[in-house]
C-alpha cells in the first residue's frame, strides 16, 4: 500500500534555521560645530599649598588633629574671644558710670542724710536728702531756701540749716521772734514748743554772708551761737526728701 506523503515518520525533525538581520549602522556623533575645547587644569605644584597647609604638615597648631578635635578648638577660641569682648564692653560701661557718678556729685547732686532734729518738724533724724548744688552755681541762695552748708568753726563737718537773712539785711531776734529787717518772719511752720525765748542782735549781715538758724529753734546750734555762714561753705539747696518714701517731698 501507498502513501502519497513521502515523509518518513520515523525520520528525525530538522533543525528550524534563522537568519540573521542585519545589523544597524553604528551611531556616530558629530561634534557640535561651536562646541569649545576641552580645559584641563594643570595639577599644581607643590608649592601652590600654602607653607601652614595640614596636608602638608606645617606649622598649623591644629595639624595633625582629627577633625572634630579642631572645630572644638576653633569653637572654644570663638567663643573666648566673644567673652573677652563682653567683658571689656562691662568695665567701659562701669568706667563710664562711674565718672558720671563723679561728675554728678561733684557738680551737680548730692545724696545727704539728716543726723540729729535740729531742722524739726520740717526734716526727721534719718531722713534722705537729694541736695542740688547746681542750684547756687547758677544763682544765689534765697532767704527761705533749706540748705546744707560746712560748719564755719569745722568745715569737715556739713549741717542743713534755714536761711533767715542774706548780706545787708539787718537781724534782731526778740524773746524768740525773729524780724528781718524791723519785719516779723513768717515763722507758722515753727511748732509753739519749738520756739525760743532768747534775744539777739541788732545786726547788719556782711557781704557775702548768710545768717541761718534751725527750725527747732530751742534745740538747734546756728548763727546765733558760731556766727554768719559764708556763701562759698553753702554746698547746694535741698531740693528733696525720698525717704522715708511716705514722706518723701519737694522743697
Amino acid at each position: 500500500m501507498s502513501d502519497s506523503n513521502n515523509d518518513n515518520p520515523f525520520d528525525p525533525p530538522q533543525p528550524e534555521r534563522f537568519e540573521p538581520s542585519p545589523l544597524p549602522a553604528p551611531h556616530r556623533a558629530e561634534p557640535l560645530p561651536d562646541a569649545p575645547a576641552p580645559i584641563h587644569a594643570p595639577v599644581p605644584a607643590h608649592e601652590a599649598f600654602h607653607p601652614a597647609d595640614p596636608v602638608l604638615g606645617g606649622a598649623d597648631p591644629a595639624a595633625g588633629l582629627p577633625p572634630d578635635t579642631r572645630m572644638t578648638l576653633d569653637g572654644t577660641s570663638v567663643w573666648l574671644n566673644r567673652l573677652g569682648e563682653e567683658l571689656v564692653a562691662w568695665l567701659k560701661t562701669l568706667a563710664s558710670a562711674a565718672v558720671y557718678a563723679t561728675l554728678i556729685v561733684t557738680f551737680g547732686f548730692q545724696v545727704a542724710r539728716v543726723e540729729g532734729m535740729s531742722m524739726a518738724p520740717t526734716l526727721q533724724d534719718q531722713d534722705r536728702l537729694i541736695v542740688n548744688k547746681l542750684a547756687y552755681r547758677l544763682g544765689d541762695p534765697k532767704v527761705g531756701d533749706i540748705v546744707m552748708l560746712y560748719y564755719p568753726l569745722k568745715p569737715e563737718k556739713s549741717f542743713v540749716k534755714r536761711i533767715i537773712a542774706e548780706e545787708g539785711d539787718q537781724v534782731r531776734i526778740v524773746d524768740g521772734r525773729v524780724f528781718r529787717n524791723d519785719v516779723p518772719l513768717d515763722d507758722s511752720f515753727v511748732p509753739p514748743d519749738y520756739r525760743s525765748h532768747d534775744d539777739w542782735g541788732p545786726r547788719v549781715i556782711d557781704e557775702g554772708y548768710y545768717f541761718v538758724m534751725g527750725d527747732h529753734r530751742n534745740n538747734s546750734s546756728d548763727s546765733r551761737h558760731w556766727g554768719l555762714v559764708p556763701k562759698k561753705y553753702i554746698i547746694g539747696k535741698v531740693q528733696l526728701r525720698w525717704w522715708p518714701m511716705g514722706h518723701a517731698k519737694v522743697f
